[in-house]
C-alpha cells in the first residue's frame, strides 16, 4: 500500500470493491477511484494490474462506499454521555429536568474537548458529515475545521418569547454564521432554531428566516417529537405546524427537521420539493419509548429523509451504521411489513438524502465524477454478507456491519482515518480532557447543590 499523507492534491484510491451508489446497485469489483482537489473525476473498473505510483493508495480487500451522513447532532453533548439513560430527552420534563440542569453549569472552556471526543467518534465510525445543533457554536468550529469533517453547525437558539432573549441570541446566531469563512463549503454556519414554535416564536422564526436568505445558510431545529409544535399552531391560529411553516416560507431555505416521530402523514405532500429534510434518529425513538417516523410514507410523497445520532446522552453511540440497521428493523415492526424500506433505500438516505439535508450538491453521498471526495473503506472480510446471489451488498452493509470495521475515512480528498488510526485529531488527550472537564461540571453542580441545601436549611 502506498502511504497515506493528509494534502488534498491529485490521487487513485483503488480496492476490490467499489460500491458506486447509482442506484442501480452498481459495485465494481477491483475499482479505482481517481481525485482531483477534493472532488471525484472519474470512478472505473480496473480490467488489467491494479494501477501504482506514488499517488495511488491500494486498499486491497476491502469496500470502498461513500462517506455516511449524521444529519442531526450534538458534539458538545458527548461531556454527559449516557446520563439520560432511561429517561426520554424529546419530553420537556426529561429535557427540563435531566439535560437542563447540567447544561445550566456549562462553560465555554468544557465544550472543545468534548467536540473533539465526538468527531474522532464520527471519523472511526464512517461519518464524513454532520449538522451539529448547539450554543457555544464559536466553541465547537475550530475543532470541526481541525478535524476535517464536513460539517453545518447551528448556533441553537432559545428564546421563549422574550424580546431581549430573541435579539440577544438572534445577534449571535448571525454573527457565528457570518464569522465562518469556508471558500470550499466543507464547514458552513447556519442558524438552530431549537424547535419551532415551542421554544422560537413566529416573530423569531421570520428573523432566522430572513438571516438564512442572506447569509445563503440553512436552518436546523428539533421537530415533531411529542406534537408540541401542532398543539401550539391549533391555539394559536389554527392549522398544523407544517402548514404554518409552508405559510410563513421557513421551507424556502435548506432546513433539518430532527426526529419528526410525531409528523402527520397528511402534512408529507406539503413538505414535498421544498427545502425540508427528515432527520430521523430511530435509536432515540425506540429509547424514549415515541412512534416511528413515518419514513415509508414520507420517501413515497418524495420528501427528502436523512439519519441521525442525536445526542449521546440517551443514544450512547454514533454508530451510523447502527442507526440504519435500526431504521430497517423500526419501520418492519411499527408497519409490520417486512422489509418495508429497503436496505437500499436506507443506504441512499444515510448517504444521499444526509448530502440534501446538509444543502450537497447534486452527486455528492456518490462515488460518481463531480461528487465531492467523501468515502470511506471497510475490510471485506468485516461484512457479515451471505453466499453471493443470497444476500445483496446493499443487505450487508446495512445489517451485518458494523461502523467499528471502517479503516479508512477520507473528506475533500484528505484522509482523516487510516489503518483505523485518527490523524487530525489528538484522542488521548481529548479524552484525558474531557474528563477534567466533567469533574469541573460535577463539582459545580455539587457545590450548587450545598449552597442551596444550606440555604433552605437557614
Amino acid at each position: 500500500m502506498s502511504a497515506i499523507t493528509r494534502d488534498t492534491s491529485t490521487r487513485t484510491v483503488v480496492a476490490d470493491h467499489v460500491w458506486v451508489n447509482d442506484g442501480e446497485g452498481t459495485v465494481l469489483s477491483r475499482g479505482a477511484v481517481e481525485i482531483r482537489d477534493g472532488v471525484i473525476v472519474d470512478v472505473s473498473a480496473i480490467a488489467g494490474a491494479r494501477p501504482r505510483g506514488p499517488h495511488v493508495v491500494d486498499l486491497g480487500d476491502a469496500l470502498v462506499m461513500p462517506g455516511l451522513v449524521n444529519a442531526h447532532a450534538h458534539t458538545p453533548m458527548s461531556l454527559m454521555r449516557g446520563v439520560a439513560e432511561g429517561t426520554s430527552l424529546l419530553t420537556m420534563e426529561g429535557f427540563l429536568q435531566v439535560l437542563r440542569t447540567r447544561e445550566a453549569f456549562l462553560t465555554p472552556e468544557l465544550v472543545p474537548a468534548s467536540v473533539a471526543v465526538s468527531c474522532a467518534d464520527f471519523i472511526r465510525h464512517g461519518i464524513t458529515s454532520f449538522a451539529d445543533q448547539y450554543f457555544f457554536a464559536d466553541e465547537i468550529a475550530p475543532v470541526v475545521v481541525d478535524s476535517g469533517l464536513r460539517a453545518r453547525l447551528a448556533w441553537g437558539i432559545v428564546e421563549l418569547g422574550d424580546d431581549a432573549a430573541r435579539e440577544r441570541e438572534l445577534a449571535a446566531a448571525e454573527a457565528f454564521a457570518e464569522s465562518i469563512v469556508d471558500a470550499s463549503g466543507v464547514v458552513q454556519g447556519w442558524l438552530g432554531p431549537h424547535a419551532f414554535f415551542v421554544d422560537n416564536q413566529p416573530e423569531a422564526m421570520l428573523a432566522e428566516l430572513a438571516t438564512a436568505k442572506r447569509l445563503g445558510a440553512g436552518l436546523h431545529a428539533h421537530f415533531s417529537t411529542t406534537s408540541e409544535e401542532d398543539r401550539w399552531c391549533a391555539e394559536n391560529g389554527g392549522g398544523s405546524a407544517v402548514e404554518r411553516l409552508v405559510e410563513m416560507g421557513m421551507l424556502d431555505v435548506p432546513t433539518i427537521l430532527a426526529h419528526c416521530t410525531s409528523l402527520r402523514v397528511e402534512d408529507l405532500s406539503l413538505l414535498a420539493g421544498t427545502g425540508a429534510a427528515l432527520a430521523l434518529v430511530p435509536s432515540v425513538a425506540m429509547q424514549s419509548g415515541v412512534g416511528a417516523p413515518p419514513v415509508r410514507e414520507a420517501l413515497d410523497h418524495g420528501v427528502t429523509v436523512a439519519l441521525g445520532t442525536d445526542n449521546v446522552c440517551n443514544n450512547t453511540n454514533a454508530d451510523l451504521f447502527e442507526e440504519m440497521r435500526t431504521l430497517g428493523k423500526l419501520a418492519a415492526f411499527a408497519s409490520q411489513v417486512p422489509n418495508q424500506v429497503t436496505p437500499r433505500e436506507i443506504l441512499e438516505i444515510a448517504t444521499l438524502g444526509g448530502q440534501r439535508a446538509i444543502a450537497g450538491g447534486k452527486s455528492d453521498g456518490s462515488l460518481m465524477p463531480g461528487a465531492v471526495a467523501d468515502l470511506i473503506a471497510v475490510p471485506t472480510q468485516e461484512i457479515a454478507r451471505g453466499p453471493v446471489g443470497a444476500q445483496s451488498l446493499e443487505a450487508a452493509l446495512v445489517y451485518g456491519t458494523s461502523g467499528a470495521s471502517v479503516t479508512h475515512t477520507m473528506v475533500a480528498g484528505r484522509w482523516l482515518m487510516a489503518e483505523r488510526g485518527v490523524l487530525t485529531l489528538d484522542v488521548p488527550g481529548a479524552l484525558s480532557r474531557q474528563q477534567a472537564d466533567y469533574d469541573i461540571l460535577t463539582s459545580r453542580i455539587a457545590d450548587a447543590v450545598g449552597v442551596n441545601q444550606g440555604a433552605r436549611g437557614q
